[in-house]
Order: structure tokens, then sequence, then C-alpha cells
């Protein structure tokens, strides 16, 4: 497959140097002083586009794609992180689960890992909480000063991405995946938050096993992992038990967040979906809606990451 990201390259190499070129056409057929100055310009468009690697993000910016605007206050409302400078406890919980993360990612353990800034979020069974952990995650690390990341939505059975950060849907992974769009630029979103873009899930496709498993969503991942040193990549995927497309997206990430509901996982179905996970992975576990009562007797969700021993 020729990569994605030169061919936004060229294409939009060749629209800027098309509306130069007719801006020059356009003109009264004399020379003046605004034709030199087009002519300058194309000619430092050219030499730049020649010599400049570009990121996707700048990529898609050929595509005019609008951006996602999540209301901050409405997310801190409704229970996420707040990213507007309050003190919340959920805030604390997330940056000592990322720290983690990062460290895998980045640190020591990387070497060790195959792509270790992917990272699949995801659960036994449904409603445990895992898409609630992964917005939370990635609006955590948007918050790192030398970090970025990008959130996709891989649960393409039931997306919920865009519903829990009360966005409108738009096309998605499957749209690329299935040759609807171009380019994987052209379904990649910047936010209002700078360090944060997202790709939703899109349509949903009867084979969305065999898109999932196909050389182009591998070579999209190693895309992903390879050409940014900053950039993690949180995958929220489908519940492990009784679902093919969380076992096949487990081949591609280096790292697993579990998230299980306090109270209501059994231990066995933790069991059941480590044993559906690469074993080669770095898993670690996120109990969700555990009540801890403080001294005034308040409560709060807790949180908890553990590295599952080799």
């Amino acid at each position: 497959m020729k990569n994605t990201i030169e061919k936004a390259l060229q294409r939009q190499k060749a629209e800027r140097e098309g509306q130069i070129k007719n801006k020059i056409e356009n003109s009264s057929g004399f020379k003046s002083e605004e034709n030199e100055e087009l002519t300058s310009a194309e000619n430092a468009v050219t030499e730049s586009l020649s010599k400049e690697p570009m990121r996707v993000e700048k990529a898609s910016s050929s595509f005019n794609l609008p951006q996602f605007d999540l209301d901050l206050k409405a997310l801190s409302d409704k229970g996420h992180i707040s990213v507007l400078g309050e003190r919340k406890q959920i805030n604390e919980e997330y940056r000592e689960i990322k720290r983690k993360l990062i460290a895998n990612a980045f640190g020591a353990m990387s070497k060790t890992l195959n792509n270790p800034n992917i990272i699949m979020v995801t659960s036994s069974r449904p409603s445990e909480g895992k898409t609630f952990t992964a917005t939370n995650l990635a609006l955590s690390i948007a918050a790192e000063q030398d970090k970025t990341v990008l959130l996709v939505d891989a649960d393409v059975l039931k997306p919920n991405v865009l519903n829990t950060l009360g966005l409108q849907r738009r096309k998605g992974l499957m749209e690329y995946l299935t040759g609807d769009v171009e380019d994987i630029s052209e379904v990649l979103y910047s936010t209002n938050i700078d360090k944060l873009k997202i790709i939703p899930a899109g349509k949903s496709h009867h084979l969305s096993t065999e898109m999932l498993a196909s050389q182009k969503m591998h070579e999209t991942v190693d895309e992903f992992a390879n050409r940014y040193p900053d950039r993690i990549v949180i995958f929220d995927t489908p519940p492990l038990i009784g679902i093919n497309e969380s076992a096949i997206l487990a081949n591609f990430a280096g790292q697993a967040v579990v998230v299980v509901e306090e109270g209501k996982t059994k231990v066995n179905d933790i069991k059941m979906s480590v044993e559906r996970l690469n074993p080669e992975m770095a898993i670690g576990f996120v109990v969700n809606k555990s009540i801890h009562h403080d001294t005034d007797g308040s409560g709060y969700y807790g949180y908890y990451y553990a590295e599952r021993e080799n």
C-alpha cells in the first residue's frame, strides 16, 4: 500500500501549486509586482514541499476538516477530568495511571515491547467503563508538555467515544478501511485541545473483523506507532469476551489497560480476558466505580493500575 502520508503530501502540493498557477493565469497579462510576488511564492512553496516532511495533521488541512470542539466544562461536570485548572480527585488518579503508561511507552521497558506507545483500553464485558477510561486517559495525556495523543475509536461494533465526549458522528476508521476515503488524514480530526487528535469509528460494516485484520490496518497502526516520537495512541476497543475484533487489535498494541468494575466483574472473566491478550504485552488493570469513603463520609471513583507479572 502506498504510504498514505506521501499521497496526502502529493495531493496538497498539487492543489497549492494549482491555486498559485490559476492566480497567475488569471492576472491581466502583463508583468507586474503582483505577478512577481506570485512567482516567488510559487517557487517557495514548491521548494518547501519538496524538502520538508509533513506531519499527518498538516496533510489533513488540505481536506478542510472541521475540528472537534469539546465542551470542557460540561465534561468536567459529568465526571471527567478537568483540563481547565480545577483540582479534582479524578485528575490525580489519572495522573498516576498515565505515568505508568508513559514510562512503559518511552522508558526502559519500551525496548521489550512491540509498539509500546500503542495502548488498547478494553474490558471483559460491556458497560464496565472502558470508554470513560479511554477518554480520560487521552485528556490527561494531552496535558503533558512533551507528548501528543491520538484517540482512536476502534470499537466499530458499538462506538461510544464521540457520544461520551458530547460530539456528533463523523466519518472515521471504517470509511478509511473500506476505501470510502483515500487517506487516513481525511478522518483524523483536530480538537480544541492542541495535543489531542481523534479518529472516530465511522460506519458499521459486516466485515469489520476482516477489515481490522487487514494489511491496510496493520500498516496504518505501524505508521501511527513509528512516525512521531512524541505520540501516544489510545485505542478504545470492544470488550474481550466473545468479540473477535479485540483479539485482533491486541496484536497491534504494546500495552493493554483492562477496565474492571468493582463488585461486578467476575474473576473468571478477568482470567479469560487476559488469556485473549498478547502475552508479550504490558497489561494493567483499572478498577472502575470503586467508592472510597473519606473521614467526612464523601465518596469518589477510584482507579488502580498494576502491571501483570510475567
